[in-house]
């Protein structure tokens, strides 16, 4: 790996642990560590930004490795990995859809260092997941960049939807469509703006239950951020296929510098209920931020298609993980990660008793490590159950970057990074497992990715990884398919994408 250092205009670290596999790309040869502003705003966010006005260069672009694969057959099996991003400059924050119609048709995305203003990319495939082409996102009329977090989707009548942060007067989502698998893009529209209020880590979940009186409705959630920092979840909905869009603001308003809203996500029920989550914490750490406090996890839902939401609930709390690199919400042990807490709500559409059960997955911190935790409810998100624990108690490393999703079959799977494989709790690997009895138990851990990743070698010096990853079942072949944030190439990350079979 040749030296290319990055330019920074800000304050450089020293981590002391750089973990077991460290010195394979050579410490010196790695970017210094890069340090993003200390906001409640999402990462990718905090980077476009640092990138555009020149506190961060980006590198040469380097060639990418070559993966090995796994054979899948029969089950239970890990798929193959495959590289989705196009390699060269650093790629993170990775959602992933399946067409419900065709499992052939795959999409994912990533903050994309290599696409200019828009800082968007998006992989499509045709096979399956064998193979992807890349695009880069293109811009809304009036936005002067993009400012990165990645959503895409699919409606019943396989039409692909992909989208993101756009910075105009203020951050704005976009949304865009392709009717040809992801060949072909239109211009993004705005489905969320407001003078004034900056529109952050967005989340799209569309209604793809036959049997819905909202079918094919779009759902975008997000973070509005007022100009005094004051924070809001709110849903925009769209009815048209995108072409236009209502905004709603769900939680109440948190006043800024008590409390912080953020990290939603969506799940929609066969009836077309839909359920919004999402993190509340205060800003009351040791290091004036969020890190290192107790949070809370909200939902509400709405039963007429978005128009009106139930008052929010408190799921349960949720411990942070400490700020010990300026990260707002706390920072990945042993590194300068920014980490998120997001809680990812799934649902069981399925003709099994668990029909209805709702699931929620996020990470507790132990005062040791990051344990990933299930909590679930029967009664519509009304009560819920104590955390379950997807990993073994052994299992005492670092847990993060969760997803969970539930197959027509009514399986839940659950994926996230893992560094139980590294003694020094530096290097990760993507690991997912699955719970055939409710999310009471979750069965045997399964090593997905087929090489471990450094941080640091993350492109940035283990400055930014992004702050989710993905997973989406391929309802033909049962198939759990997950990406997320890799650095094998040993000089950045790259969106990989694996799996499991049951």
């Amino acid at each position: 790996m040749s030296q290319h250092p990055l330019i920074l205009g800000i304050t450089i670290s020293i981590v002391a642990l750089l973990g077991s596999n460290a010195s394979q790309a050579g410490d010196s040869q790695r970017p210094a560590p890069v340090h993003l502003a200390k906001s409640p705003l999402s990462g990718g966010v905090l980077m476009s930004r640092a990138i555009r006005s020149g506190v961060v260069k980006l590198p040469p672009a380097l060639p990418s490795g070559v993966h090995p694969a796994l054979n899948c057959n029969p089950g239970p099996c890990t798929l193959p990995n495959v590289q989705a991003s196009e390699g060269g400059q650093p790629v993170d924050e990775d959602p992933i859809s399946v067409d419900p119609n065709d499992p052939k048709h795959v999409l994912t995305a990533g903050n994309d260092y290599n696409c200019g203003s828009s800082l968007q990319g998006y992989f499509a495939s045709i096979n399956g997941g064998k193979t992807f082409n890349h695009s880069c996102g293109t811009l809304a009329a009036g936005a002067g960049g993009g400012d990165g977090d990645p959503v895409v989707g699919w409606d019943l009548n396989q039409v692909a939807y992909r989208g993101g942060i756009d910075n105009a007067s203020n951050l704005e989502i976009v949304i865009g469509k392709s009717v040809d698998f992801g060949t072909t893009w239109s211009t993004p529209v705005v489905a969320v703006a407001a003078a004034g209020i900056d529109m952050d880590k967005p989340w799209l979940e569309i209604d793809t239950n036959a049997a819905s009186p909202n079918k094919n409705t779009l759902y975008v959630s997000n973070t509005e951020f007022y100009s005094n920092n004051d924070s809001q979840i709110a849903v925009s909905r769209s009815t048209d296929g995108g072409a236009t869009w209502k905004l709603v603001n769900v939680s109440t308003r948190q006043i800024w510098p008590n409390s912080v809203d953020q990290f939603s996500d969506l799940a929609i029920g066969d009836d077309g209920t839909v359920y919004l989550t999402w993190q509340r914490c205060p800003v009351t750490g040791p290091t004036g931020d969020c890190g290192g406090t107790t949070a809370s996890m909200y939902i509400s839902k709405s039963t007429n298609g978005g128009k009106t939401w139930s008052a929010e609930h408190k799921i349960h709390d949720v411990a942070l993980v400490p700020d010990t690199c300026g990260g707002f919400y706390g920072c990945l042990p042993n590194t300068n990660e920014r980490n998120a807490n997001i809680p990812v709500v799934a649902i069981d559409n399925s003709s099994k008793p668990t029909h209805g059960r709702l699931y929620v997955m996020d990470y507790n911190w132990t005062g040791a490590y990051m344990q990933e935790r299930v909590s679930s409810s029967t009664d519509g998100g009304t009560t819920w159950g104590a955390p379950v624990p997807v990993t073994p108690l052994s299992d005492n490393h670092d847990q993060f970057f969760e997803w969970i999703n539930v197959s027509p079959k009514g399986l839940v799977g659950v994926t996230w990074l893992d560094r139980s494989l590294d003694p020094n709790n530096v290097n990760y690997d993507s690991f997912g497992a699955v719970s055939n009895d409710g999310g009471a138990t979750f069965g045997t851990n399964y090593r997905l990715s087929t090489a471990s990743s450094n941080p640091f070698n993350d492109g940035f010096g283990s400055g930014f990884m992004g702050d989710y990853t993905g997973n989406a079942w391929d309802a033909d072949k049962q198939k759990l398919l997950t990406s997320w944030p890799d650095t094998r190439t040993g000089t950045d990350t790259q969106d990989e994408v694996g799996g499991l079979k049951p």
